[in-house]
C-alpha cells in the first residue's frame, strides 16, 4: 500500500495543519522526507481552503480575501536533492476526494481580483459541478457533460534566497509603475500560513514570502490542464531537498483558465514518485520546469475553431498581442454559444471548464496576431454547428448560474 504523507480534514480550516503553506520561502520546514524512487500519496484542500461552498450564492467567490490563497500541501523533501538538480515527478494518478465529490467554477468581482473577461462579467458568479467517476455536468449549466483532464494547477519547488529575492523585486519593480493597477501581488503577511514555521522565523519568513499566484521558474501556478494523470515533470531544483508542495487541484479546465477562479477546481489527492537527474540543469539548460503530457486525455475530435486578432472591442489596433487576440476569440465564442440560450456567464463557464483548446496560431504577420479556441462540439446535449436554418435555443434561460451583485 502507497503510504498517504500528508493528509487533510476539509471540515477543519487548513491553518491548522502543519503540513499546509501558502507562500514561496526557502525557509518553509520540509513536512516530510522521501527518497529517490519512492511513491507516495498527498491530499489537497482546494486552492481556497475550503472557502467556496456547494450552494446556489456567489456571495463567497464576491467575498473571498484573495491574500490567503492557495493552499499547499508540502513541501515534500528528497533526499540526496541538490541545487543544480531536476527533479522528476511522476503523476502516476489523481482524483477528488471521496468526501468530496463536487467542485467549482467562478468570476471574481471586478474589485476583488477580476479575470481576463471582468469588464465583460464586473460581478461574482460562480456553477457548481458534480463528479460522475470521470464525467461532469452541472446543475447550473444545463446541455453539458464532458470528461474531466484532472490535474494539479499548482506544483513546484522552493526558491532558494537569490530567487526570492529576485521575484519581490521584479515584481515590485512592476507594482511602482502603477500602484493601483494591480500588476503583481506582493507579499502579505497578514494570511500568510508558513507551515511549520513558528516565532520570530515565522514573522520574518511571512514578511518576505512569495504569493502563489503567478507562475514562475520553479513552475507553481501554471494551470497546465495536460498535467494530468501519467504525465511526467522536470524541475529544476533550487534548494537541498528540492521541496517539492502541489496544490490547486482541477476536475477539468479550459486552455488558459480564463475564469481565473477558473477551472472546476477540487479538493483531492495527488499520487506521484519522484527521482532526480544529478546535475540535470546544466547538462539540459533547463531554468523552467519541462514536462512529457499524460497519454490519456478525453477522446474529442470535432471542435469549432473560434479565431481572434489583436484587434480590441473597441476597435483598438494593437501590435502582435497574442493576449488581446485570445480575448477576441473568447469573446467570438461567447457570443455564438448565447445564440442557443446560454447567458454569457454560462458560455463564459464553459470555456473556463470544459477541455477547450487554445491555440497561437499565427505571430509574425503584423500588425495582427492570430489565436484561436477550440471547442470540442461533443460535449453538448445538442447540435451546436452551424447550419442553413440557423440556431436553436436548446436552453429556455430558466436555469442561471449564482450571481452576487456588488454590494461590498
Amino acid at each position: 500500500m502507497t503510504d498517504t504523507l500528508i493528509k487533510v480534514d476539509l471540515s477543519k480550516s487548513p491553518t491548522e495543519n502543519e503540513n499546509i503553506h501558502n507562500r514561496w520561502h526557502p525557509d518553509i520546514p520540509m513536512a516530510c522526507w522521501v527518497n529517490p524512487g519512492d511513491d507516495f500519496i498527498l491530499e489537497t484542500f482546494d486552492w481556497t481552503g475550503g472557502f467556496i461552498k456547494n450552494n446556489d450564492s456567489a456571495d463567497d467567490v464576491r467575498d473571498i480575501d484573495l491574500t490567503t490563497v492557495h493552499y499547499l500541501s508540502g513541501p515534500v523533501g528528497v533526499k540526496g536533492a541538490e541545487p543544480g538538480d531536476l527533479l522528476v515527478v511522476d503523476l502516476l494518478d489523481i482524483g477528488a476526494k471521496p468526501d468530496s465529490l463536487w467542485g467549482f467554477n467562478g468570476f471574481f468581482s471586478k474589485k476583488n481580483g477580476g479575470g481576463f473577461l471582468t469588464e465583460h462579467f464586473p460581478e461574482a458568479q460562480k456553477s457548481i459541478w458534480d463528479f460522475k467517476g470521470m464525467f461532469t455536468s452541472s446543475r447550473h449549466i444545463p446541455g453539458v457533460n464532458f470528461a474531466g483532464l484532472i490535474h494539479p494547477g499548482l506544483i513546484g519547488c522552493l526558491p532558494d534566497r537569490k530567487m526570492l529575492d529576485l521575484w519581490n523585486e521584479r515584481e515590485q519593480q512592476l507594482i511602482n509603475t502603477d500602484p493601483t493597477a494591480g500588476l503583481a501581488n506582493p507579499p502579505s503577511p497578514g494570511t500568510a500560513h508558513m507551515g511549520k514555521m513558528t516565532g520570530e522565523a515565522r514573522a520574518k519568513a511571512a514578511a518576505e514570502g512569495a504569493r502563489t499566484v503567478p507562475p514562475r521558474e520553479h513552475g507553481g501556478n501554471c494551470d497546465i490542464k495536460d498535467l494530468s494523470r501519467g504525465a511526467k515533470v522536470f524541475f529544476p531544483v533550487y534548494v537541498d531537498g528540492a521541496g517539492l508542495s502541489v496544490g490547486d487541484l482541477h476536475f477539468s479546465q479550459g486552455d488558459g483558465e480564463i475564469t481565473f477562479c477558473g477551472a472546476i477546481e477540487m479538493a483531492g489527492w495527488v499520487h506521484m514518485k519522484v527521482t532526480l537527474i544529478k546535475g540535470g540543469m546544466a547538462k539540459y539548460g533547463i531554468k523552467n520546469p519541462i514536462f512529457k503530457p499524460s497519454v490519456i486525455t478525453p477522446h474529442y475530435n470535432d471542435y469549432l475553431i473560434f479565431e481572434g486578432i489583436s484587434v480590441d472591442e473597441a476597435g483598438k489596433q494593437y501590435y502582435l498581442d497574442v493576449n488581446v487576440a485570445y480575448r477576441q476569440a473568447c469573446l467570438n465564442a461567447i457570443e455564438y454559444l448565447k445564440k442557443f440560450g446560454y447567458s454569457g456567464a454560462q458560455a463564459y463557464s464553459i470555456l473556463g471548464t470544459a477541455p477547450v483548446q487554445g491555440h497561437i496560431s499565427g505571430v509574425v504577420d503584423v500588425p495582427n496576431a492570430c489565436a484561436t479556441l477550440w471547442l470540442p462540439t461533443q460535449i453538448f446535449d445538442f447540435d451546436i454547428n452551424p447550419n442553413a436554418s440557423g440556431p436553436i435555443k436548446h436552453i429556455d434561460g430558466k436555469i442561471a448560474m449564482p450571481l452576487s451583485h456588488d454590494l461590498k
